[in-house]
This record gives C-alpha cells, sequence and structure tokens, in this order.
C-alpha cells in the first residue's frame, strides 16, 4: 500500500495495492504495522461505524474534543464521496488548511485523521457507505462540530445544488467561534494529544 501525507500534518491518504484475476479483486485496506511505522505510534480500533446517504448528502465538519480524541480509519465500501479533512489543532502551523481526496469503493483508498482534525464528506452516489474505524468509543458530549460551508474555511465541497444537512452541522459554529469557545484540540508536534490535555 501507498501512504502519503496531506496538506494537514499528520492526516494520510492510503492507496492499496490491488491483485485482479478473473474472480474479481483483493486488497489490503489496513495494515496497522504499516500505519504504526509511518505514524510513529499505534492506532488502536475501539470501535467501527457505518453511515449510508443519498447523493448530495454533506456530514460534517466533525472532530471529537480531547479528552478522549479520536483518530478515524475512513473508507468508502460502497458509491463515492468526496472527503475532506481540516486542521482544526489550534497551533497547528497549518490551523485552518484542507486536504481533499475523493473515496470510491473501486479505489479502496482510505483517509487517516488524527485526533483533533477534522473530518466531512459530500456524497456522489446514491447509497454511498463510510467505513469510520476509530480509535475511541462513542463518548456523549464530546463531539465537536464546525459549520461545513463556514465561508473563512471556504471548502471546496464542488457541489452544484444545495447539500442535504442535518440540522446539527447547518446549526455549527464557525472555525472562529469554535475556537473562541474553547473546544478545539490544542497542537503537538508529533500529531498525537497527550492524555489528558484539552483545550
Amino acid at each position: 500500500m501507498r501512504v502519503e501525507e496531506t496538506a494537514v500534518p499528520g492526516a494520510y491518504v492510503i492507496t492499496p495495492e490491488q491483485i485482479r484475476d478473473e474472480r474479481g479483486n483483493f486488497y489490503e485496506s489496513l495494515r496497522a504495522d504499516e500505519l504504526e511505522r509511518v505514524l510513529g505510534y499505534p492506532f488502536v480500533p475501539r470501535q467501527i461505524n457505518y453511515s449510508v446517504s443519498r447523493r448530495g448528502t454533506l456530514r460534517g465538519i466533525h472532530s471529537v474534543s480531547t479528552p478522549p480524541g479520536q483518530a478515524k480509519y475512513v473508507t468508502c465500501v460502497r458509491g463515492a464521496l468526496r472527503d475532506i479533512v481540516v486542521d482544526l489543532r489550534v497551533g497547528s502551523p497549518a490551523f485552518g488548511r484542507h486536504a481533499v481526496v475523493e473515496l470510491d469503493a473501486e479505489s479502496g483508498r482510505c483517509v487517516y485523521v488524527p485526533e483533533g482534525v477534522g473530518h466531512g464528506f459530500l456524497a456522489l452516489a446514491d447509497d454511498t457507505c463510510i467505513s469510520y474505524v476509530v480509535s475511541s468509543a462513542y463518548v456523549p458530549g464530546t463531539q465537536v462540530h464546525i459549520q461545513p460551508l463556514d465561508p473563512e474555511l471556504a471548502l471546496p465541497w464542488g457541489s452544484s445544488e444545495p447539500p442535504v444537512m442535518s440540522a446539527k452541522d447547518a446549526g455549527a459554529p464557525t472555525l472562529a467561534e469554535a475556537r473562541a469557545a474553547g473546544i478545539l484540540t490544542p497542537w503537538h508536534r508529533d500529531g498525537r494529544v497527550p492524555a489528558g490535555v484539552g483545550a
């Protein structure tokens, strides 16, 4: 598999090498040892989530406050989506910067999202299914939502029509409002958030 860092430090695009024959294809979606070699620390799955969306659905920008923090390994297992990660870590040299990658079931391409980095996507096809392998279990009240249409972020969703969004996402604070509220994660140069640290 090929692992490439994005414009957001610590966020990676993982492209598997596929073996194809007359039966179909086979590939490794996640190699924990390879990911740990690149990250310099282990990624330990604690929960696996799926969401299914119709074309034009926009979900995000989402993160988890620290503690507990949450890293994500994101894969599109059906359909196609435009995936965007945003650096929400206060003090990061890339604060507010984003990276865009298209994920689809055919390519098997994945995205690793480190703690403190926001994630969202736009479904490009009906019945698009995304899988999140995450490093912490769900803890009520720790979710961080950022307005995905925040003019300051100017994220390139590429949609020609208004997206389908939840009321929570549509009413989420802007990046500036979230920073002023002190709900964002502080930057740590090795990409990990020390235990017990919060913004």
